[in-house]
């Protein structure tokens, strides 16, 4: 009747920084960072966890003499998300 829901994009932060990325094909962390109204520590380490469940591709580089930090969903978190909102979809389903 109701399927489990993703603890991992069970977050709120994480839900946000899922769903911009869904949305765009990349994003920069200071786009992420104004788009969810985070912390840069709190973001970071919300970015670490869904990197490391494999929902997202961190690529690091420069742009000019600064650090730029640039995610991207991976397959298996386009699919992750997918799935979330569909369960999510059947709960609303239920009322």
């Amino acid at each position: 009747m109701f399927k489990d829901l993703d603890p991992l994009l069970h977050n709120q932060l994480r839900l946000k920084i899922m769903s911009l990325l869904m949305s765009v094909e990349e994003a920069e962390f200071n786009y992420l960072l104004e788009k969810t109204e985070a912390t840069r520590g709190n973001i970071s380490v919300q970015i670490s966890k869904l990197k490391e469940a494999g929902y997202i591709e961190v690529k690091k580089s420069f742009k000019g003499n600064y650090p730029l930090t640039t995610a991207f969903i991976t397959k298996k978190g386009n699919s992750a998300f997918t799935a979330y909102v569909d369960a999510l979809k059947g709960y609303l389903d239920q009322s």
